[in-house]
């Protein structure tokens, strides 16, 4: 079926003691057990089911496998926000003594997680302009475990070539991890060669700016065992006995090589199992029953509100490029964009992000936040509402002056986040506002 009867569908038979058509909220935090065998079938993983709502829910299953069904995946697991997606498919596969390639230009959030936090679990990172193959090939070696960037750069809009990233860290026999936040229903990174993607729900998946969620999807396509790319041996967290199952071998107990696609390819649920049966049984991070209720709300109009969204900011850039207060516009939409190529040929519309400098620099963009009156000065993005931000000095004042121009980020820039308001509503709020803190 297409994605976007998928987006209503996927996932959900009619509940039949109740006839249902919506998807039940299961607000329950525990589970009964048929007979005392089927609790230690449970347990030992033997036996598919509900145990607990720290490991799954019915409504977050419900959830995982319809992102699951629209980006073609083999499976999700579903967590409490996008930096726990981030951190836990970062630190299933990573550790001490490890390192990973990653993107410059990349969220606020994410990058202080790798500056320090995961630095002080003693895991390095390799930074590297996507747009700079010869940098990426450069940065990887014997410890390196994966391959990170996201689709649509929040705030620089970069948009790297996906293909020839999946090549260069296949060819090392490592996976290629994207954040697809900023292009829910614009790119779907799985068909250029991604392996494992991440979302933040809490953005346009979500749509309204009520919920925190993140996700994590899982192609199955990878070799964890390294067979295929000559690097057996390297991911010994699927290959080699698991202390906490009694010695059991992930990769094999989840089905080893016997699922195919229709293409011959090998298909293994193990990175997405190993996550939820560890790392959310150790560490807890589990998405809300009601949180997953209201993401699936958020699914099912997300492509409409995907085309609107992407329509408004095309019309609110070219509208900025014109404008004589501003001194510069960040859109991939544009042709004087850097990624304009790249987004023309990954993106089915070119996002919700607009940045822009305003004439008279750092003084002149603090008037311009107190003088906007439909946008709200918020720092999320992805909401039914249009918001503007100051990066510099909100999601990334942690970084420093190198850090913040290896993200694309100026004391000037000003983000837009637009939301689903009139165009013609936000260019007024917006002239206004520029007239008045110029």
């Amino acid at each position: 079926m297409h994605r976007d009867t998928l987006a209503v569908h996927a996932g959900h038979q009619v509940d039949k003691d109740t006839n249902s058509r919506c998807v039940p909220l299961y607000q329950t935090s525990a589970f009964t057990f048929d007979s005392p065998e089927h609790a230690s079938s449970l347990f030992k993983l033997e036996t598919p089911g509900n145990i607990y709502t720290r490991l799954m829910n019915p409504t977050t299953d419900v959830l995982e496998k319809r992102l699951s069904a629209m980006d073609g995946a083999l499976c999700g697991v579903a967590v409490a926000s996008g930096q726990a997606a981030i951190t836990m498919a970062v630190m299933n596969i990573t550790q001490v003594g490890q390192n990973l390639v990653s993107s410059p230009a990349i969220y606020g959030g994410t990058s202080n997680l790798f500056h320090n936090t995961v630095k002080r679990m003693g895991i390095d990172i390799h930074w590297a302009d996507m747009n700079d193959l010869a940098t990426i090939e450069a940065g990887i070696d014997e410890n390196t475990r994966l391959i990170y960037c996201e689709t649509i750069g929040n705030p620089k809009n970069e948009v790297p070539d996906f293909e020839k990233i999946a090549e260069i860290a296949h060819r090392h026999g490592i996976p290629f991890v994207v954040d697809n936040t900023c292009a829910p229903s614009g790119c779907n990174p799985f068909l250029y060669g991604a392996d494992i993607v991440v979302y933040s729900m809490t953005k346009y998946i979500g749509g309204h700016g009520t919920s925190m969620g993140g996700m994590i999807l899982d192609s199955g396509k990878f070799d964890w065992t390294g067979k295929k790319y000559g690097t057996v041996g390297k991911f010994p967290e699927f290959t080699e006995p698991d202390p906490s199952y009694h010695g059991m071998i992930f990769y094999d107990h989840f089905g080893g090589d016997s699922q195919k696609d229709e293409n011959g390819n090998v298909l293994n649920p193990c990175f997405n199992a190993r996550i939820r049966t560890c790392l959310l049984r150790d560490m807890g991070p589990c998405l809300s029953p009601f949180n997953s209720w209201l993401f699936i709300q958020g699914v099912e109009t997300l492509s409409l509100r995907w085309k609107r969204i992407c329509e408004t900011s095309l019309k609110l850039a070219q509208w900025l490029e014109q404008n004589p207060y501003v001194t510069w516009v960040n859109y991939p939409g544009l042709p004087s964009h850097p990624s304009h190529a790249n987004a023309v040929k990954y993106l089915d519309g070119f996002g919700g992000i607009i940045g822009f400098g305003i004439q008279g620099g750092i003084e002149s963009g603090k008037r311009f936040l107190q003088n906007v009156k439909l946008l709200s000065h918020v720092t999320n993005i992805g909401d039914s509402h249009s918001l503007v931000a100051h990066p510099a000095s909100t999601t990334h004042q942690q970084l420093s002056e190198e850090e913040l121009a290896a993200c694309g980020i100026t004391h000037d820039f000003i983000r837009i986040a637009v939301g689903l308001e009139d165009a013609d509503d936000l260019i007024a709020d917006l002239e206004q506002a520029l007239k008045a803190s110029v």
